[in-house]
């Protein structure tokens, strides 16, 4: 199992880099600071630091990705959230009912 901070790293920079937005664009839509926006988010992505809650809140909006984004390790689950995410309420729980009944599969937690 990798290392959620290694996945949030891999993650954040994919997101960026999905937006065509630089390390400094981006620390500046988060609220830092002009002379420390591009070498923060560069830490975050390289894993030196990792980013307070709150700051995770700000670079998920900035970003368009759900926070569990960040933490999916694998790339495959990874892509499901960022679809899922555009479904409606109505359109998860039609998936969520589909992927039970076709995989004879159910969700571990009452939902």
């Amino acid at each position: 199992m990798r290392s959620q901070r290694i996945v949030f790293g891999k993650r954040l920079k994919q997101a960026r880099q999905q937006l065509k937005l630089s390390q400094k664009q981006l620390g500046l839509a988060i609220g830092i600071d002009l002379a420390t926006a591009s070498p923060r988010i560069n830490q975050y992505e390289n894993n030196r630091h990792r980013p307070s809650d709150q700051t995770i809140a700000r670079l998920s909006t900035a970003l368009k990705v759900p926070v569990a984004f960040f933490y999916s390790e694998d790339d495959g689950l990874a892509q499901l959230i960022l679809l899922c995410v555009q479904l409606s309420m109505e359109q998860q729980r039609v998936l969520a009912r589909y992927i039970e009944e076709k995989y004879d599969v159910k969700c571990c937690i009452n939902m």
